[in-house]
């Protein structure tokens, strides 16, 4: 079936092409154009994000030394640097930003949940956070962070049991993390994992209103009254297990009904947490090896920067900079459902880095994966000896 056909052309089959139409369609995105579409437009993009592209021009002089390959890869007549800036500047980031929340949804149901997870509920586990990248306050002068330096924040909810970002929010670096749950999508019964720079208890009671749960560190400036203990192992690491309620007039009104509080120390690293949540049926322990699991949003942050096009960005302009990113994502998914549905047993890191080099090639996706073998080989880590500290 996939004989004669390039494996970027078989990959880009893992797209539904009508999905993205209407998503196109939402935002008039191809209002007044007639070669270049939107379309077009994800295909250059994603070309350039799998093959390591470094610039808008190194991936047009790529792709116009292959014009004769370009109407089988699916990308129509070709373009120039120009009209691909063009679009990335003009063209509305949210055609991809709704096109990567239907391949969210796509990749969730394909998914095989983390069977290693030491957790005994089965509810949704999502990770929050978010991640500054740094841009040149000349150049993104729309990204002010700090008086010489500019940046973008990208908000995440990270799905722990699938290893998926669920949802992407992208604003300037100036603004504070907390500001992303009011955009995360809640859902009733799940626990939302938080660091507690998130802690800003009108927006706690809002999950806790929609019958989600949070879990989160409570902040050293925490003040409360005992309503009452629970019995504890102590052998467990737990120290104390407690419902309390906000002692501060303003935030006791902000979240005017009980908090549980946890204290655990961790024997292997020596340090004591005191997590909140608003959960009061699962164990103390199981509280704890919850909150363990917010540390899987950073490293799927790590891979991203990595393995993608995220830390430089081939336009200028916000909506650019938001439009590579979502389309960043987009990329990812692809390699997620490719790797579902081909039950390959090749890493995401394994798949990227063949791919990269065999976009070009007429290749059965199938046969060019059952033909590699997995090394196991670690991947590349910031902590490499620096020639200059010698």
């Amino acid at each position: 079936m996939n004989q004669g056909k390039y494996v970027f052309a078989q990959l880009i089959e893992f797209l539904s092409h009508n999905d993205f139409i209407r998503c196109v369609s939402k935002f008039d995105g191809n209002y007044k154009i007639k070669t270049f579409t939107c379309w077009h437009q994800l295909l250059y993009m994603i070309f350039g994000q799998l093959s390591h592209r470094e610039s808008l021009s190194d991936l047009i002089i790529c792709l116009q030394s292959q014009q004769n390959k370009s109407y089988h890869l699916g990308m129509g007549k070709g373009t120039s640097k120009a009209n691909l800036a063009k679009a990335n500047e003009n063209r509305d980031y949210r055609i991809y930003e709704s096109f990567a929340l239907i391949l969210v949804a796509q990749a969730q149901r394909l998914a095989i949940p983390n069977t290693t997870l030491d957790l005994s509920i089965d509810a949704p586990v999502y990770a929050i956070d978010a991640t500054v990248i740094d841009l040149c306050l000349n150049v993104f002068w729309w990204g002010k962070f700090r008086k010489h330096k500019a940046a973008v924040k990208l908000h995440t909810m990270f799905d722990v049991r699938t290893n998926i970002p669920t949802f992407i929010y992208v604003t300037s670096g100036s603004v504070h993390d907390v500001n992303g749950l009011d955009h995360f999508p809640l859902e009733a019964g799940s626990y939302y994992l938080m660091d507690k720079g998130y802690i800003d208890f009108g927006r706690l009671h809002h999950i806790h209103n929609e019958e989600a749960f949070f879990v989160t560190r409570a902040k050293d400036n925490f003040k409360f009254v005992r309503m009452s203990s629970r019995k504890i192992d102590k052998s467990t690491g737990v120290k104390c297990d407690q419902t309390v309620r906000l002692k501060n007039y303003k935030v006791s009104r902000d979240y005017p009904d009980v908090i549980r509080r946890i204290k655990y120390y961790d024997i292997d690293i020596k340090m004591e947490f005191v997590f909140i949540t608003n959960n009061f049926e699962i164990s103390a322990l199981e509280v704890a090896r919850l909150y363990k699991y917010r540390w899987a949003v950073e490293l799927f942050f790590k891979w991203i920067k990595q393995h993608l096009k995220v830390k430089t960005f081939w336009g200028h302009s916000f909506n650019a900079v938001k439009t590579q990113i979502y389309i960043a994502m987009i990329t990812y998914l692809i390699v997620v459902i490719m790797k579902h549905q081909l039950k390959l047993r090749q890493t995401q890191y394994e798949i990227l880095q063949i791919l990269s080099i065999s976009l070009l090639c007429k290749i059965p996706l199938l046969e060019l994966f059952s033909k590699t073998y997995p090394q196991y080989v670690k991947e590349q880590t910031c902590n490499q000896l620096n020639l200059f500290d010698l």
